[in-house]
């Protein structure tokens, strides 16, 4: 399947679809799945929570066992956006889980990891320790991961994980890459020092740059969330209704433990500022404008969620109208 152009330049961009978890049960996940493929997206992200953001988005089944499904309905390749491989699971188990999905994919797989949030995290009981910390915990992770990908008995005794005499005999033929998320300047440098490449949700080319700084020509990954809609005003009050969280400033994304903590904490997010966060309605240009702005960010894949249930209606556009403009393009 070709990819998508969309630069000016003649720049290529790979553009897949974003499965939110926090929004759709296994079933249906695996119905979107099927539909991205027919529509023509090259690749899938998917979200791993143990509980959604707001209760209206209303699901957060367990990734590992979508992703299996996943791997027997469709081909295309897949990336956890994002696992946190620290606190709620212990690291080897997840290198156990993301090898196993990588052969169940066939090495279409990648692990994508961050430093996670309280909203997931905390159900352990654990404290939820300060950024510097969370992301000393993902290093260590990551380099657990690495070690057991190669398939030897490892024992580790470090600053934040025991392991001892662990070893993965289900592998894919090669190491499965992991890709880390970043949202500020020191996670971003840390993910151009132990990441196979880089994952965001923001327009941020000073974050690209910083991972690049440190991991040169790497692939950068970001998601994009729109409402088809039949109208701006119907895409604006779903969005809002369904993602206003998105909006939070600062840290309190990451630190808000509960659903029901995020819903009064988004009182003051209105439907005219989700409308100009998201592509919303059913205008095509916002849509390829917001895929343009993440390209010339340096981004080499762009994920779009389709927010809301109008699933069929928005992969209709895509293959009819948004797909054609963007090749055109």
């Amino acid at each position: 399947m070709s990819r998508v152009s969309v630069g000016y330049g003649g720049e290529m961009v790979s553009v897949g679809y974003f499965l939110s978890c926090e929004s759709f049960g296994p079933h249906e996940l695996l119905r979107q799945a099927r539909m991205a493929e027919q529509a023509g997206f090259e690749r899938l992200w998917i979200s791993d929570h143990f509980h959604p953001w707001l209760d209206e988005q209303g699901n957060s089944p367990f990734v590992w066992s979508v992703i299996g499904a996943l791997s027997q309905v469709t081909s295309l390749p897949i990336t956890t956006a994002v696992t946190c491989p620290t606190i709620r699971t212990h690291p080897a188990v997840i290198a156990q889980a993301a090898a196993t999905a990588a052969v169940q994919c066939q090495g279409g797989f990648v692990l994508g990891v961050g430093s996670g949030e309280a909203l997931n995290e905390h159900i352990t009981g654990d404290r939820w320790p300060p950024a510097e910390l969370r992301l000393s915990m993902l290093d260590e992770a990551c380099e657990i991961i690495r070690k057991l990908f190669t398939g030897e008995e490892i024992t580790h005794r470090g600053q934040h994980y025991t392991v001892e005499n662990a070893r993965l005999y289900t592998l894919p033929e090669q190491p499965v890459p992991i890709y880390v998320s970043a949202f500020g300047p020191q996670a971003a440098r840390l993910a151009g020092r132990i990441g196979d490449g880089f994952c965001s949700a923001m327009p941020d080319p000073d974050l690209v740059n910083t991972f690049r700084d440190r991991a040169g020509n790497k692939p950068a990954q970001v998601g994009v969330k729109l409402c088809w809609a039949d109208t701006e005003e119907e895409g604006k009050a779903t969005a809002h209704r369904l993602w206003r969280n998105e909006l939070l400033p600062g840290t309190l994304g990451q630190t808000l433990p509960t659903p029901r903590d995020f819903d009064p904490a988004t009182t003051l997010i209105t439907e005219r500022m989700v409308g100009e966060q998201f592509p919303c309605g059913s205008d095509p240009q916002r849509v390829l404008d917001t895929v343009q702005q993440f390209e010339d960010a340096g981004f080499d894949e762009v994920y779009l969620q389709q927010i809301g249930p109008e699933q069929e209606k928005f992969f209709e556009a895509w293959s009819r109208e948004l797909r054609p403009r963007l090749q055109r393009r």
